[in-house]
């Protein structure tokens, strides 16, 4: 059976997966350090993983696999679901695929190197989260969950 799995935390749209998850009776996995309000919905399980570096990445990499949908923004989290065979989406609902997840990871650590170097004393942050991508995001999760059950 698909199950779904959301790197809850910073996570914009744990609602909106909540709402597609219950209409396909698809069981949650809310996996977090803690801190967020777990919901009553019978479908969802909230993990409350233990505080440290990628504990919770790791929680969600070692249990799902073929026919399971990964949300997340994390690019080493989303390799990693991506070798064990699930489907991944960004919070904007762009996919990460076999064929774009080292190309993403490549990008990832030059930006980090970039930030480290701070050659232009450049302050961080990237763009809001707008109902474009809420939108866009709600289509991929169906997308995703109709292929995943199939």
């Amino acid at each position: 059976m698909s199950a779904l799995y959301i790197d809850a935390d910073a996570c914009p749209v744990k609602a909106e997966a909540e709402r597609v998850a219950t209409r396909h009776g698809l069981c949650m996995y809310v996996v977090s350090n803690g801190g967020l309000r777990p919901s009553p919905n019978p479908l969802v399980q909230n993990i409350i993983v233990d505080e440290g570096a990628d504990v919770a990445d790791m929680w969600i990499a070692e249990r799902c696999g073929p026919g399971d949908v990964v949300v997340t923004g994390d690019i080493p989290l989303a390799a990693k679901c991506i070798d064990a065979g699930a489907q991944v989406l960004r919070h904007n609902g762009e996919r990460f695929t076999p064929a774009n997840i080292g190309q993403q990871l490549a990008m990832r650590d030059l930006m980090a190197d970039l930030r480290a170097a701070n050659p232009l004393g450049m302050q961080g942050g990237g763009k809001a989260f707008s109902k474009a991508d809420r939108s866009r995001f709600l289509d991929a999760l169906e997308r995703e969950i109709r292929a995943a059950i199939k």
